[in-house]
Parts: C-alpha cells; sequence; structure tokens
C-alpha cells in the first residue's frame, strides 16, 4: 500500500497486533523512527506502509491501530524530523566553545560527514517532502514551511551572535542571510545526493561565508 492512495473512511483504532509484548508507544515510537529513516531515504510517495511495518515486525492490519489515518503518519513524522532537526541545530549553532560563524562550519562539515557516511542515500526529510508537495496531503504545506523558519530563526540569531562579537558587520540582514542559507542548503543537499560527493555542500558553504566578509553587505 502506497503511502499516497487515498484515504479508506476514517476509524480512530484498528485492531491490536496479536500477542503483542510491546508497550502501545513503544510500537508507535518505532514506526515513527522507521518511517523518518526510510523517507529520508526514498522519500515519500516511494514508501509504502507495508514497508515500514515490515521492518519494526508489525501486521499489517495494525497500522490503523497507532494512526489514524496515513496523513497522521506523515505529520507525526514531519513534526518529529522538526523536532530532532532543530535540537541537532542547537549542539553547533548554540556551542559557545567556538565563534558564532565557526558553529556554522562545524554544523556544514558534520552534515558533509554524516552524508558521506550513508553513502549519500539520505538526505533531509523535510526538503524531500518540500519537493514531493503537489502529490502529498495539503496539510504538510504549513507544517513543513514552519519548520524551515524555525530553522532559519536559529540560524539568524547565530549570526545576530556573530553580529554582537564583531565577526560580521551590523549592517547585515540575518533574518534574510539565514533564509538565503536555507534556501541554498537544501539545494546543495539535493546535489550532494545527486553527485554522491559532498563537494557540493561545501562549495555553497564557501559561497555563502563570502556573503558575510567586509565590503559583501
Amino acid at each position: 500500500m502506497n503511502l499516497t492512495t487515498p484515504e479508506r473512511p476514517a476509524r480512530r483504532r484498528g485492531r491490536p497486533p496479536k500477542n503483542s509484548a510491546r508497550p502501545y508507544s513503544e510500537v508507535r515510537q518505532a514506526l515513527v523512527q522507521s518511517g523518518l529513516a526510510m523517507l529520508t531515504e526514498k522519500g515519500y510517495s516511494s514508501v509504502g506502509i507495508d514497508e515500514i511495518l515490515r521492518s519494526v515486525d508489525v501486521p499489517k492490519g495494525s497500522f490503523y491501530h497507532y494512526f489514524k489515518s496515513k496523513e497522521e503518519f506523515g505529520q507525526e513524522l514531519i513534526g518529529a524530523y522538526g523536532q530532532y532537526f532543530a535540537r541537532k541545530l542547537d549542539r553547533f549553532l548554540l556551542d559557545d566553545a567556538f565563534a558564532p560563524l565557526q558553529r556554522i562550519r562545524n554544523f556544514v562539515q558534520d552534515a558533509s560527514e554524516g552524508m558521506t557516511r550513508h553513502q549519500f542515500r539520505r538526505g533531509c526529510l523535510i526538503g524531500n517532502l518540500g519537493q514531493e508537495m503537489s502529490l502529498l496531503p495539503e496539510s504538510f504545506r504549513g507544517q513543513l514551511k514552519a519548520v524551515f523558519e524555525d530553522w532559519q530563526q536559529r540560524t539568524a540569531d547565530c549570526l545576530r551572535a556573530a553580529q554582537a562579537c564583531g565577526e560580521l558587520s551590523t549592517a547585515q540582514d540575518c533574518d534574510q542571510l539565514a533564509e538565503w542559507f536555507w534556501i541554498g542548503w537544501e539545494g546543495a543537499v539535493l546535489r550532494a545526493k545527486l553527485e554522491a560527493s559532498p563537494e557540493p555542500l561545501q562549495r555553497f558553504a564557501s559561497g555563502f561565508f563570502q556573503l558575510l566578509q567586509p565590503g559583501a553587505d
């Protein structure tokens, strides 16, 4: 069953799995984790519910015991990934062991290493879904936009910290720079997957940091 097939009539819960010793919350979380891994690699339209259920050993008919619909499942995945990545950003962008602009460089380096480690099969779930938006439930649109805006705000705050310590000209618009960063970064992630190389990430980062140099504002 593909995730984008028409919804069957809504029902609150399906039948619970037989003889399951795992708590409800544990199985639900396992489905979310499996969904995150698969959609980050393959995209929403290419992954079926059956594939996710099999990966965590949950019977096919039990999906609606944990989620009211495939749309609700997708919403859960967007929220979970958005929160996970926000925490990851904070680990870098709030790390006062480094100067603010170096924190962004550290994030870029970690992302490059992560994509290499996964052999460029995985990208950004939010970016992947954004590219598929014409095929997705309309309820996803605002949720995806809100996630990007949250990441942009965290990045803008880091850039303002760079201004406060004299690394970045106060004439620069940090909100605009953060928006440019995320628009460009998502494209660089896509190109890195295409080329199976971290070089697009590094080329983008180099260009972005050139924008921050004195005289570029």
